[in-house]
Formats: structure tokens, C-alpha cells, sequence
């Protein structure tokens, strides 16, 4: 840990469209909070330049910081774009097309007659088969062939590849095959990133844990390189601290960590928006929330119950499963860049977006498409400038793009489009968001809503009265909230082992697994430095029904009827049922956390005098044009309170309270409003 006098911990987050930054003195709670653009031909870039600009603001010297943490959508990029390394795998043999093969079931929203399969990451071309073969319970049926293992090599050389995957079959049970692949492959091909499924997913279901480990191996090459840059841009700026990359399960790593399974960084982003919110609530008192980040291109909406985060191991990114331990969400495509088109007479809203370049019309940079921002400017949600100034809107393009794109071929008027585009958005978002809610046995109207990223706070009080939802609360720093919360967030790791055989829990075979699995979890203990004191490892059991197909996670106890008992309570809560059938244990799990404190930020200074607005602006409003009070944020202190309509700004983002909304500051920087009963 760090000393008081050098506990300067800086957090960087790089999302689409911005670059968010939270500097942090954990001796004295003061924050600084910058915000930049992105710049995605190089993350790297902006990563720096935001770093550089927090510091300037506080006036203080990158060589004091002593903690640099950072969340990034390099891995998710890849994956969703198709830009990855290219990559070989090896298998066990007979098992070439376990890839092709997949699952049966199609996507959701997919229409049955023409759903096409997508085009695996890595084709049958290029996955060899090599013989030796481990059985269900961990046996060796076959030993090793190590010559075919060679041979593979070779053919490998010859593919042009600089990554390679190793899924052998049942080597959850026992990795000793695998581990020779990869010590021959080290040898035969120096140069290549080598990933192996025992380092990234080790449980049964052969598709997904081949799918992960192609994923993993195909990301790996980008991501080290990029960690280097990272590391070598904060050498450069004489930075000698332990750089911490957010991973999807809410938690952080280091980048020894990360260079190993890149794939853990899939939502990292969205991850530490989470636990932002989820800190921000807690400061109020608020334990039941569900969080709505809503950036540039997407919206990730998340429901937390008694201050929990949940996880979830049957996560998608794309058109793939990726089933890592990430933070149960929803992300769809409905952000401030979402372009709005009119086709046949229909107005549609994303998932498309404008991105950071050329963004909205509204930023200036040459956008000619309708966006969601550019709705938000045509009714006057927006400042004439953003980033405290530095940023100028160009409000004639943006009307000019209302105009043209969706008032002209709908035959209305431009503020009525606008209100269409954001009607259209925000019904997209409450759908996402009764996933999370209704779907689950949740009522969202027993929940507050916590809208943030740089675009939330224009929607929150719209999406709370289409929910039925009475209270929500504003962040602080809704626009860098997601940097907030890597500051909060702790360091975790998980360490699984799926039984030889799923079947009824036997506590002494169980616990003799979980003790190697404690282990596992002390080495990585001891590599990220974690004090003794700060060490918790919570043991997990996965169970089903037998016959089912999917695993419910519930915290192990060593008493097999309470094991059971709180299964089917989950069971119960997920589908409203349990079955009269054996309960099966599958796969057991540690989680490790390496606990830090949360960050003790200053109290808010308490509100003296009355409230003065800076300027007024007209609002339109379905039910007429209203001149409404804009409030800089900055100028409220804990205690005050005011009544909608009104509009709030700050440096990362601009709040649109409405008419029938009354807000209130609390002592820890955050804005709670309530609507008003009737």
C-alpha cells in the first residue's frame, strides 16, 4: 500500500467517444476529474493525454502518482470487429469441428427461417488435431503423442498465424496434456502468443471453452501490445507505479494478469461503471439501484439488490458466448451517437453510431447523419459548450441534420422529430432494462435509477416515468463515473475446477478441490502483493438439476442440504419453480478479492444562500415551449434543493430535470430527485 503522502491513485477510462479521468488523493479525499476525446487510431494516445491533463489541473507531477488504474475496450473491440490476431488452435483429435458444430439454439431476436450462422473465429483449416487423450474423471486414456504435437508446429509455421490456441479435450479434469502442448509449442514457435483453456476457462462444454480460448488467443497479441505502450508511455512520463487493468467481473488486475487472458478485460468499461454507481448509491444510502450507462454508442443497463453486484457466466460479446465471470448486465445500442434514419416511413434509432469521429453533427467534425445528441440539441437539453468550455457545439448543423433526416420525410416538425428520435431511444432502454428487472423477479418501481456516463442524466427522468420508478439519483461525476469506480474497486480473481463427474455433493471430495483451488488463489494473492489483512476468498458452488443444461452459482457451505437448500431458493427466485429432481454438483469456484478501501471522498460544503441560475434557456416540451433556469452544478452545495423544469451542467455532463421532478444535494456531491405524487 501506498503512504499517505504519496497516495495518489489516477484512473483512466476509454470509452468510444471520451476519455474519462479521476485523479485521486486518498490521504485528503480530494478529486480531480478531466475528460478528453478519444482517439481510437491510437488508445494509448489519449490514455496519456488525459493523465497529463488531471495532473495539470491539480498542478501536481506524474512521479508522485502511485497507483495508475485503467478500463479499456481494446479486447471488446477486437472481438466485435473482427480484428484480432489470426489465430490456429489444437485439439484433441476427432474434435476439429467442435467450433462448427455449436449449439443448436439461435440468437434470441433472431429470426428462425433466416439466421445464418456466423463465420467462426477460427476455421477448420486451421485447427489440428494431435493425439494423447485425458477421460472424464482426469484419466489418461492415451498417452501424449509429443511427435504429433511437433508436427503440429510445423504445420502451424507454415499458416501465417501469430497466435495459438490449445483446447484439449476434459483437460479441466487434468491439465497435464495441455501443459506439455504448450511447453513443446513455446519451444517450436518462440514468436507466437500461445493460449491454452486450462489458464482461461477451466470447466466442461467443449464449444465454450474453445470458443473463449480461440477468443482469448486472438485478442492476446493486441492487448499485450497495447499494455507495453501503456506501460512505456508511463515510463516516459516517469511514472514508477503498478499499472491495474479493470476486468469484466467488477474487480482489477495486474498486467502480468491481463497479458495472460486478455479475454477477462471483455467488459471492462461498463464493469467499473458498476461499481462506480454502486459506491455513489452507497454514500446516499442506497443499497437497491439500477444503473443506465449511457455513452457515445452504447447503453449498459445493470440491477443491483442489497448493495450485490451479480455475476454471471453466461455473458455474450457479439455474436459469441463468452462465459468469464463478468458483471450481469444488458448492453445494447442506444447511445448519444445512435444515428437516426427514416426508411419507408419508419424511424429507426441505432444501433448504429456515429462514433467519436465523425460523432454527431452537433460536435462539429464533419457529421451528416441525425444522432440522438443532435435530437437533445434541436429541444435544447444542451449547453452551447461542453467540457467546461473547451468543446463548442455546432447547433446549426445539428438542426440543420433534424431537419433533413427525419422532420422532412416524416412531415413534421423539428421539434416533434426530436422528440420522436428520443421517444424511440428511450423505449429501446426501457426494454433493456426490464431484462435486468422484470424478467428476474424484480419490480424496477422498488428501485432508484442511476442514470450516468456523459449522456445518462439527459435521459433519467424520462426513463423513470416510463418505468414507474419515483427516485433517481445523479452521481457526482456521472460523465466519469466509470473512472470513479476503478478507484473502488477491488482486486479479483476466480478460480474454478469442474468436478470429474457432475452429481450429488460430496462435501469431502468437494472440499479437497476447493483447498487446491485456496492455493491457486494465495499465488495469485502473492503475486499482486495483497496484504494478509486485506485477503477474501469466498468459495462457490455451480449447480443444476439433473437433465438441465445450464449451472446456478450459490456460495458453498460444508453441509450438502444447505448447499441444496440455497439452490433451490435461487431456482425458485430466477424461474418461480424448483423441480422434484436430483440436484447435481458441477463446478466449484473461489473468488478472490483482494479488499480496498473505498475512497473517503470530501463532504460537500453545505448551501448557503438561494440558488442562481446562470442563464434560461427554452425547453420544448410536448406540451409547449417553456423558458427553463440552467443551474452550474458546481455552485450547489449539500442541502440545497430546487424544482424541475431546470437544466444542470457540469465539465462531463448536462442534466435535463423535468417539469413535476424536485431535486435535492446530498452531503456526498450526488443529486437525488423525486417525482412528485399524482
Amino acid at each position: 500500500m501506498s503512504s499517505p503522502e504519496t497516495a495518489l491513485s489516477i484512473a483512466v477510462d476509454i470509452g468510444g467517444t471520451f476519455t474519462d479521468i479521476s485523479l485521486l488523493d486518498r490521504a485528503s479525499g480530494k478529486v480531480w476529474r478531466a475528460k478528453t476525446p478519444s482517439i481510437p487510431a491510437d488508445p494509448s494516445e489519449a490514455f496519456l493525454n488525459g493523465i497529463r491533463l488531471a495532473l495539470g489541473d491539480a498542478g501536481l507531477e506524474a512521479s508522485r502518482l502511485s497507483q495508475v488504474l485503467h478500463g479499456t475496450t481494446v479486447a471488446t473491440n477486437m472481438i466485435l470487429e473482427d480484428k484480432g490476431a489470426r489465430t490456429a488452435l489444437i485439439t484433441t483429435r476427432g474434435f476439429r469441428h467442435v467450433l462448427e458444430i455449436g449449439r443448436q439454439d439461435i440468437p434470441r431476436k433472431a429470426n428462425l427461417y433466416n439466421w445464418v450462422k456466423p463465420e467462426r473465429p477460427v476455421p477448420a483449416a486451421r485447427i489440428i488435431e494431435i493425439d494423447g487423450r485425458i477421460g472424464p474423471g482426469g484419466a489418461v486414456l492415451e498417452a501424449l503423442d509429443e511427435a504429433s504435437v511437433r508436427k503440429a508446429a510445423v504445420a502451424i509455421r507454415a499458416m501465417d498465424v501469430t497466435s495459438v490456441g490449445v483446447c484439449l479435450l476434459h483437460a479441466f479434469a487434468n491439465a497435464a496434456h495441455e501443459e506439455r502442448v504448450v511447453a513443446i509449442l513455446a519451444e517450436e514457435l518462440p514468436d507466437h502468443a500461445i493460449t491454452c483453456s486450462t489458464d482461461v476457462l477451466p470447466v466442461v462444454r467443449e464449444f465454450e471453452r474453445s470458443l473463449t480460448t480461440v477468443l482469448n488467443a486472438t485478442v492476446m497479441p493486441g492487448v499485450t501490445s497495447y499494455v507495453e505502450r501503456l506501460e512505456q508511455r508511463l515510463a516516459d512520463e516517469k511514472v514508477d507505479a503498478p499499472l491495474l487493468l479493470m476486468q469484466s467481473n467488477g474487480g482489477v488486475a495486474g498486467a502480468a494478469a491481463i497479458r495472460k487472458a486478455p479475454a477477462l478485460t471483455a467488459l471492462s468499461g461498463p464493469a467499473a461503471g458498476v461499481v462506480g454507481a454502486r459506491a455513489a448509491a452507497s454514500a446516499c444510502g442506497i443499497k437497491d439501484i439500477i444503473t443506465v450507462d449511457i455513452g457515445g454508442t452504447s447503453a449498459d443497463i445493470c440491477l443491483i439488490k442489497d448493495g450485490e453486484i451479480g455475476l454471471t457466466q453466461h455473458g455474450r460479446i457479439g455474436e459469441w458466448p463468452l462465459p468469464l465471470p463478468m458483471v450481469d448486465m444488458v448492453t445494447i445500442g442506444a447511445g448519444g451517437g445512435s444515428i437516426a434514419k427514416v426508411a419507408d416511413g419508419t424511424l429507426t434509432v441505432g444501433p448504429q453510431s456515429a462514433g467519436a469521429m465523425p460523432g454527431p453533427a452537433a460536435y462539429g467534425n464533419g457529421g451528416g447523419e441525425a444522432t440522438v445528441t443532435d435530437a437533445h440539441v434541436a429541444l435544447g437539453h444542451l449547453p452551447a459548450k461542453l467540457l467546461g468550455g473547451r468543446m463548442a457545439l455546432d447547433v446549426e448543423a445539428a438542426l440543420g441534420v433534424i431537419d433533413t433526416a427525419v422532420a422532412k420525410p416524416l412531415k413534421l416538425g423539428r421539434e416533434a422529430a426530436a422528440r420522436g428520435i428520443l421517444a424511440i431511444v428511450d423505449s429501446h432502454m426501457v426494454g433493456a432494462v426490464r431484462v435486468v428487472s422484470v424478467e428476474r423477479g424484480h419490480d424496477p418501481r422498488d428501485f432508484t435509477l442511476v442514470p450516468f456516463g456523459g449522456a445518462g442524466p439527459l435521459h433519467g427522468c424520462a426513463l423513470a416515468e416510463l418505468l414507474g420508478i419515483r427516485q433517481v439519483m445523479i452521481p457526482a461525476a456521472p460523465g466519469v463515473l466509470c473512472a470513479d469506480g476503478l478507484l473502488a474497486a477491488d482486486l479479483k480473481a476466480e478460480f474454478s475446477r469442474t468436478m470429474p463427474k457432475a452429481g450429488t455433493i460430496d462435501v469431502e471430495s468437494a472440499g479437497a478441490i476447493l483447498a487446491g483451488l485456496a492455493e491457486q488463489a494465495d499465488q495469485w494473492f502473492d503475486e499482486e502483493g495483497v496484504s494478509l489483512e486485506a485477503r477474501e476468498k469466498q468459495p462457490v458452488a455451480l449447480l443444476r438439476y439433473h437433465g438441465q443444461g445450464g449451472e446456478l452459482a450459490v456460495s458453498w457451505a460444508d453441509d450438502a442440504a444447505a448447499v441444496e437448500a440455497r439452490f433451490a431458493e435461487a431456482h425458485q427466485a430466477l424461474y418461480g419453480f424448483t423441480l422434484d429432481a436430483a440436484i447435481e454438483l458441477v463446478t466449484l469456484r473461489i473468488e478472490a478479492k483482494g479488499r480496498v478501501d473505498a475512497p473517503e471522498i470530501a463532504a460537500l460544503p453545505p448551501q448557503h444562500g438561494a440558488i442562481t441560475p446562470y442563464d434560461t434557456v427554452p425547453l420544448h416540451f410536448e406540451t409547449g415551449t417553456q423558458t427553463v433556469p440552467v443551474i452550474d452544478r458546481a455552485t450547489l452545495g449539500a442541502g440545497a434543493s430546487f424544482a424541475g423544469p431546470a437544466i444542470l451542467t457540469q465539465l462531463d455532463t448536462t442534466t435535463v430535470v423535468k417539469p413535476g421532478w424536485s431535486g435535492r444535494v446530498d452531503a456526498s456531491g450526488a443529486v437525488i430527485l423525486n417525482r412528485e405524487e399524482g
